[in-house]
Formats: C-alpha cells, sequence, structure tokens
C-alpha cells in the first residue's frame, strides 16, 4: 500500500509540466472560455508572412507550460525548429532582471540549440567585446580557434553569473548594455544563417520564452514598473530577433493601463484562465468539475486501474470534489492538495479529514498573503465579479487572491469575471468585510 501512495502522490508533482501528447492531460479548452494556444497563437504564427511577437500570460500554476509544450509539438508538426526554453530554470532571476538578462539568455540558447548555423557573427562580437568581458567570464579563450562550443561557454557563464551573482550581474549589465544592439544585430546574423540550414527539413524559427510571467512587479522611483520597462520600454529590441517570438508576461501588465499599449505593440495577448468549477453565481459548474476530477483520475488509473476513485481512492465522491472546488480551477493546487492529502495517508482511501488539512493549510498561506486593506477590496469583488483597472487589484490578481475566469455565451462572446479564491472564503477577516457590504 505504501509503494502505491508513493507512486500515486509522484503522479501529482506540482512542478512538472506535461509534455505535448502526454496521456494525463485534460483539454479544458471548453471551460476555459474556448482559448486554445494552438489555434489562437499557433495559427498566427503558421499564417503570417512576417515575423510575429506574441505574449502569453495567466496565472502562475494555471497550466501556461503545458500549454506552451503543445504550440511546440504543433509548430513541429507545421515544419517550425522550435527553440524553447524556461528563462528562470538557468539564465535569468526573476526577482532582479532587466532586458539584456533576456537577450543574453536567448543568445545563449540559440547557440545550444541550432549547432547547424554558423556562429562567426556571436564569435566576432565577443572578440570585439572580450576586453571588457575577460574578467566577468573567467575564462581564457583563443579567439584564433574559437569555436562554437567556445563560444557557447562564455555566454553560458554570463547568464549564469547574471542569474546567481548579484555583484557579478552588475558589472555584466554595465559592460554588454552599451552594446545592445551590436549583440542584437550579431544574433540576427546568426538566425539568418540558421533559417537556411536549419535541421530535419525544417523551413521556420520559433523562440518561446517561458516563466517571464515570474518576474514580480517592482516600482521605480520615477513610477514606472519593472514590466513596463521590459515589455514596453525595450519592446523593440524584444521584436528585434528575426523569428517568431512567444514571451511569457505578467498578469498584471496585461491588465494595467498599458494594456492598450501592450495590444498595439504585440498584437492580442493571450490569456490561459482558470477552469471555471463554478459561474458568476456561485453554482458549481459541473463541466469545469468533471474537467478536474478527470485530472485526478488521469494520474491515479496508471497505478490504480483497478481502485474506484469515490470509494478506494478516496472515502467519498464528495471528498474528491472538495479538492477540486477548493484550488478554485488552479492546475497546480489542486495537485499540492492531492500530494498533502496523499502525505496525511497511510493506507487508501484518502479521508476527508486529510483533505480539509491539506485545505486548511493552503487557506492560511492566502490568509498570510493578503495585507489588512485589502480584505474590504476583495469582498467587493465578490459582489461586482469585476476588478478595477488599478494597482492594487493587479497585485491580488498577481498573488491568486482573485482570480479570472471567461467563458463563451449564447452568440459566441467571450465573457470574462472574476472571484476571490475560493479558500479566502471561509476566513473570518473576509466574512467581516462581506457582512459590511450585505448590511
Amino acid at each position: 500500500m505504501s509503494d502505491l501512495i508513493t507512486k500515486i502522490y509522484n503522479s501529482f508533482d506540482p512542478s512538472r509540466p506535461l509534455p505535448a501528447g502526454d496521456p494525463q492531460y485534460v483539454n479544458c479548452q471548453s471551460v476555459r472560455g474556448d482559448e486554445d494556444i494552438v489555434n489562437d497563437l499557433g495559427k498566427r504564427m503558421r499564417n503570417s508572412n512576417q515575423m510575429t511577437y506574441q505574449l502569453y500570460t495567466g496565472h502562475r500554476g494555471s497550466g501556461k507550460s503545458t500549454e506552451l509544450r503543445r504550440l511546440k509539438k504543433s509548430l513541429e508538426e507545421h515544419g517550425f525548429f522550435v527553440v524553447y526554453f524556461e528563462a528562470d530554470e538557468e539564465d535569468i532571476d526573476p526577482q532582479n532582471v532587466e532586458y539584456i538578462d533576456i537577450l543574453l539568455a536567448c543568445t545563449r540558447r540559440f547557440l545550444k540549440d541550432i549547432r547547424s548555423a554558423n556562429a562567426a557573427p556571436i564569435q566576432d562580437w565577443l572578440r570585439d567585446r572580450w576586453k571588457d568581458l575577460k574578467d566577468l567570464a573567467q575564462m581564457e579563450v583563443s579567439f584564433e580557434k574559437l569555436t562554437l562550443e567556445q563560444a557557447l561557454s562564455v555566454f553560458t557563464k554570463l547568464t549564469a553569473s547574471v542569474r546567481a551573482e548579484p555583484t557579478q550581474r552588475a558589472k555584466i549589465r554595465e559592460k554588454v548594455n552599451p552594446h545592445t544592439i551590436t549583440l542584437l544585430n550579431a544574433l540576427n546574423e546568426f538566425i539568418a544563417d540558421a533559417r537556411q540550414n536549419l535541421p530535419d527539413g525544417k523551413t521556420k524559427l520559433a523562440m518561446i520564452v517561458d516563466n517571464l510571467d515570474r518576474i514580480p512587479i517592482d516600482f521605480r522611483d520615477n513610477g514606472r514598473s519593472n514590466h513596463e520597462e521590459i515589455f514596453l520600454d525595450r519592446s523593440e529590441q524584444l521584436k528585434g530577433l528575426n523569428c517568431h517570438m512567444v514571451y511569457t508576461v505578467p498578469i498584471a501588465l496585461v491588465y494595467s493601463k498599458w494594456g492598450n499599449e501592450v495590444q498595439t505593440t504585440y498584437g492580442k495577448t493571450q490569456v490561459l484562465p482558470m477552469v471555471m468549477v463554478q459561474d458568476q453565481k456561485g453554482q458549481v459548474f459541473p463541466e469545469g468539475l468533471a474537467k478536474l476530477r478527470e485530472a485526478i483520475e488521469k494520474r491515479v488509473r496508471p497505478h490504480a486501474s483497478d481502485l474506484e476513485l469515490d470509494s478506494q481512492i478516496f472515502d467519498s465522491r464528495e471528498t474528491m470534489e472538495r479538492l477540486c472546488m477548493a484550488c478554485g480551477g488552479h492546475i497546480r493546487e489542486l495537485m499540492q492538495m492531492t500530494q498533502e492529502s496523499l502525505n496525511r495517508t497511510d493506507q487508501f482511501p484518502i479521508a476527508a479529514k486529510s483533505v480539509q488539512r491539506s485545505v486548511t493549510e493552503l487557506r492560511a498561506v492566502y490568509q498570510r498573503t493578503v495585507e489588512e486593506p485589502e480584505w474590504a477590496r476583495l469582498a467587493q469583488v465578490v459582489q461586482r465579479r469585476e476588478i478595477p483597472n488599478d494597482n492594487d487589484h493587479r497585485s491580488l490578481l498577481q498573488r491568486r487572491c482573485i482570480l479570472e475566469y471567461s467563458w463563451l455565451d449564447s452568440e459566441g462572446e467571450i465573457c470574462t469575471w472574476y472571484d476571490v479564491h475560493p479558500l479566502i472564503f471561509k476566513i473570518p477577516r473576509f466574512l467581516e468585510e462581506l457582512d459590511k457590504l450585505k448590511s
């Protein structure tokens, strides 16, 4: 029994995005306002004669990385060579990031993934800057015999320092920032050659930069935010690479006063909403609940095909549905709470008490997240099902205290609405503010 619990526990790993085509994947398009990355972002890229530069966003943990992997596979099936990477894995520190960090990361990933292209433009750029970069790269390089591998090693060292060493990060930015345009030009020469020599008969080139949505908002003394500086002030550079680009972007920027400028600059931003588990009246939405049940079942079945989900894995259907409703349609939190419930289980079925404990513990996290003036704002969201366009509510959205949902009405209109995370609903301080509004 303990071995079975361990296997099922690990199948709910919340940090593991699903690969494209994974049998555990659940298509939630119908309960996410008909949003589908393959049809929306993918078709624009396939149909356009010009390079496209698109943004993709949603709540952290909503499943964006899984969807981006689906996009990558679809593009590859349509003749694209796709360079995909998670920016915070090896290249940037989301807590402290500037545009130049992203450009260095893109350069490293192109060099790493496309070995068939002529790297001479990048090598020449390094040679011209080596006096400034030598001490920062902390390595000896012979430019007479500089190979692609050596150039890659230099950029790997630079991005690793940018990500993990604050002192070096500042020095690297100081030295590289004045040469942003020349690096961009050199990289475009590399890309131009790459597009003529793509492997496996591919004819188009695309890059997907994931996890930039994890950059927390930080306001400068001039009132501008780091989000605006990166995605708007440096938009010409982000759109300067001569291939199709998809960047994830913090959800707070898309819903800021700069939303129109974002759309003008990049076109429509694709937003991945929550799985709708209840409607605007607070009633259970059966189709959304069924999708979350399916997500649980697909992770359990490979290990326990002979056990009933509603009586032998969970002690009742109500216990399982308690998990689904408590997450508010947030996939990663469903995985987290299921794991925690399993962690408190010595033998199946998972008891209602174990589920309640996992729910209570995550609720405590949200209670600590909300600051005192924010309780009243959250109560107002429940009454209106919409949010004002201000920094206070964008911050709550970024922290998932407010969740976004979408659905299609009878005329095909996409309707978007907002609600407070279900875990907050039983916090006494929130209920106090809700009672004030009702009285």
